[in-house]
């Protein structure tokens, strides 16, 4: 997090002021030139203040650095040291119009460069499609060998920009994340690279690290050619109770293809508002088991979970509608057995067999 207290944007009197500001901050930079005030001025000052907790600013109307820019009406980028390389600019002029919006789009698209150093604090930054290499980045004890590494996977970004994003992590920072690709412990030196996609599907590569080697591996994960990587137990060899359980590898024929409204529960063994819940989703099921409606569980902790779907707590339930499998609906209701069939009888595609619309028992007509 950068200054919450003083000037969003500091002002830089000398070229000394300049070297000592690029020098110091870690991180990419945006200073503005101006001769004197004008609507790009107000632009990047607004800019400034809106992102101060993100970005570091500085600008000038200094004629020995205005001079030295060539330009008194302009706003550079700039990267940090430790990331300049050959294959890019370590600099960047913005072009675009006097707009804070359109100047926020260019620091985004440009401050990590062709492969950035993806942190914890910063991860949101780097958006699909995403390539990342895990090793042992460390810039403080050892930028060579960080760099060494990176070198390498900038052969192969450059001939990707515009397509998909590139990043560095240290693995000792990312475990978890490496743990979601199944790699529980990453031995040797070499980076481990993995791939999200556009539809957030996940590949790992499995080949060596070389720069030959990372270069198929993205081309073929652009090109649809890899298999994706799916996080998931086993599925269960019995699955005949009322209650259906999913697993990431089975999920499109217990929920998607099942050609019925669906209601899942997405929960963690060791929650405890999940095992409460435990055994009025067991009777909700045997209550729908002759009705066009599936009741299923999944164990979010142990199985990925698949677009659309966004579980960020426990339990989470989602209604899929039998025609509209791509739209689920959040389920915020009830969670006594008699909350579940109210919903579900107003919600389902055709109305049940034994409840009206209102969630009520219907009476047997064929009694006398």
């Amino acid at each position: 997090m950068k200054a919450q207290v003083g000037p969003s944007s500091v002002e830089l009197k000398s070229k000394a002021d300049l070297d000592k500001f690029l020098i110091t901050e870690k991180e990419s930079v945006v200073v503005g030139f101006f001769e004197k005030e004008s609507d790009l001025k107000a632009a990047f000052m607004k800019t400034a203040d809106q992102l101060r907790e993100k970005v570091r600013f500085a600008h000038t109307s200094y004629k020995e650095l205005l001079d030295n820019e060539g330009n008194k009406d302009s706003i550079v980028l700039f990267r940090p040291a430790h990331l300049h390389n050959k294959f890019e600019e370590h600099r960047v002029t913005y072009k675009g119009k006097a707009d804070a919006g359109e100047i926020q789009k260019f620091i985004a698209k440009h401050s990590h460069g062709l492969v950035g150093h993806r942190k914890p604090d910063n991860r949101p930054e780097f958006e699909n499609p995403l390539v990342v290499a895990y090793y042992a980045v460390d810039y403080v004890k050892n930028p060579k060998g960080t760099n060494y590494w990176r070198n390498r996977i900038l052969k192969v970004a450059k001939d990707f920009a515009g397509k998909v994003n590139f990043a560095i992590s240290a693995k000792d920072e990312f475990q978890h994340e490496l743990n979601e690709y199944g790699l529980e412990f990453v031995k040797g030196e070499k980076p481990v690279v993995v791939c999200r996609n556009d539809k957030n599907q996940k590949f790992v590569m499995k080949d060596e690290f070389s720069v030959e080697a990372l270069e198929v591996f993205v081309s073929d994960a652009l090109d649809g050619n890899l298999e994706p990587y799916l996080k998931s137990e086993e599925i269960p060899e019995d699955n005949d109770a009322p209650l259906k359980t999913a697993v990431a590898k089975n999920f499109d024929d217990v929920v998607i293809n099942n050609d019925k409204d669906t209601l899942i529960e997405f929960y963690a063994p060791w929650c405890g508002h999940c095992k409460k819940l435990a055994p009025a989703l067991e009777e909700l099921a045997e209550k729908m088991k002759d009705e066009d409606v599936a009741v299923v569980k999944m164990d979010a902790t142990a199985n990925d979970v698949p677009s659309p779907f966004e579980v960020r707590g426990f339990p989470t339930l989602f209604w899929i509608p039998r025609d509209a499998k791509q739209v689920p609906v959040r389920y915020e209701g009830g969670r006594e057995v008699d909350d579940f069939i109210k919903y579900i009888a107003r919600m389902a595609t055709n109305e049940l067999k034994d409840y009206d619309r209102e969630g009520n028992p219907k009476t047997d007509k064929t009694e006398l």
